[in-house]
């Protein structure tokens, strides 16, 4: 027996189908695990990886899974009837396959140069957004399908080429079909645009010219310091000396001063244009400036608009580690009521692959007294304990999934 794929369809004709999710509930008491036996069958009708499906079926329901392709075993753990999963599997469906525009399920998953996720419609030749604040795209990001990682292929961070920038307004008319919808795909789409316009990032050799007529303020020596002064009575410092740059704070602080002196907060666009004109779009501490202004009490609900601007800037290790510096600068010193949301926080640097894992694991190994307070970074990381502990609990279960599958293998 066969069902629609999408189930909202009732016409009998429907070509698109799918075998229903078939469970078996395994274990008992705290061992008790569900396995989705057909689960290679209906992600083979989806078009879409296995461990997509099984992936999206723990993040949902809050539950460890374990992927194994060799044995074509998928797991997760509680008990859930196939019928709660059929109700999970039509969400991923409507998120990550169907086509927005046409509602057709012929669609390829697309990882631009940008790490934006996008459905490529093979029916109707629309782009629709993948939602990136969903704990998958992370998972997709990291493990893109085959189809996306080969040589010579449209992305993805595995043996990836750069996509030419000729697609651009294919994915600046992705949302056309909402109807005037207000949705997150539509501001995925606003951030896209955002991230086209930016221009790439160079090495820079010798001074770049600054265009002095587009700073609203004076930038002479005396005015910066000026200013500094003054707004370290509310902000502190923005930077953090260090060896490899010893001096030259006085550019970190007119990026800083001019970001919180706009009437209202710049765009992407505009920010990244400040700091080229400053000629420190390479320097990781510039990343700790943007930490500390970017954002007000609100960031929960500002970190996505930024994520083109950030991923752009972070370009190494330290750039990570200065980011996460001024985070907990901003929040220890300035906005010590957002302590308690720093685990949600972390979540959205993480979901959005702003931060890496392994950097927020090594932030959150030991307090330091470098950008705060020894007692307020205890404090922090204090809050931040259970998202530290679930990322250690996944990176285990995924070594563990990597030993089972060599396993298989021998």
């Amino acid at each position: 027996m066969s069902i629609n794929i999408c189930r909202d369809n009732q016409d009998p004709f429907y070509r698109y189908k799918m075998p229903p999710i078939i469970s078996k509930i395994e274990g008992r008491g705290n061992g008790i695990k569900t396995a989705v036996v057909n689960n290679a069958d209906v992600a083979r009708a989806l078009a879409r990886p296995p461990m997509y499906v099984t992936k999206f079926f723990g993040l949902e329901l809050g539950a460890q899974t374990s992927v194994n392709e060799a044995t074509d075993r998928y797991m997760v753990n509680g008990a859930h009837d196939a019928s709660k999963l059929q109700d999970l599997l039509d969400i991923f469906i409507n998120k990550f396959v169907l086509c927005k525009a046409c509602k057709n399920p012929e669609t390829d998953i697309v990882i631009t140069k940008d790490q934006m996720l996008y459905r490529d419609c093979k029916a109707c030749g629309k782009r629709s957004p993948i939602d990136l604040s969903h704990k998958l795209s992370g998972v997709i990001l990291k493990n893109p399908p085959a189809s996306v990682g080969k040589k010579g292929s449209s992305g993805g961070k595995k043996g990836k080429k750069d996509r030419k920038d000729k697609d651009k307004d294919k994915i600046d008319d992705a949302d056309d079909a909402e109807n005037g919808e207000r949705s997150d795909d539509e501001l995925t789409k606003r951030i896209a645009a955002e991230a086209f316009s930016l221009p790439p990032v160079q090495a820079t050799h010798g001074d770049e010219d600054d265009d002095d007529d587009d700073w609203a303020v004076d930038t002479s020596e005396e005015a910066v310091r000026a200013r500094v002064k003054e707004l370290e009575g509310q902000v502190g410092a923005f930077v953090i000396g260090d060896d490899d740059e010893p001096d030259g704070n006085d550019v970190y602080s007119q990026l800083g001063i001019w970001i919180l002196e706009q009437p209202t907060k710049p765009n992407n666009v505009e920010v990244f244009k400040k700091i080229k004109d400053l000629g420190i779009e390479n320097k990781h501490r510039t990343l700790q400036v943007l930490a500390q202004t970017l954002f007000d009490k609100d960031i929960l609900t500002q970190i996505k608009d930024r994520v083109p601007l950030l991923k752009k800037l972070m370009t190494g290790d330290n750039h990570e580690k200065a980011f996460l510096g001024g985070t907990e600068r901003f929040i220890g010193r300035e906005h010590p009521e957002l302590i308690s949301s720093i685990p949600k926080i972390l979540h959205q640097y993480y979901s959005y692959d702003i931060i890496s894992e392994d950097a927020i694991l090594k932030w959150g190994s030991r307090a330091s007294k470098k950008y705060v307070d020894k007692e307020i970074s205890k404090k922090v990381r204090k809050a931040a304990q259970p998202f530290l502990t679930w990322l250690e609990e996944a990176e285990s279960e995924d070594e563990s999934e990597v030993e089972g599958d060599a396993d298989d293998s021998e």
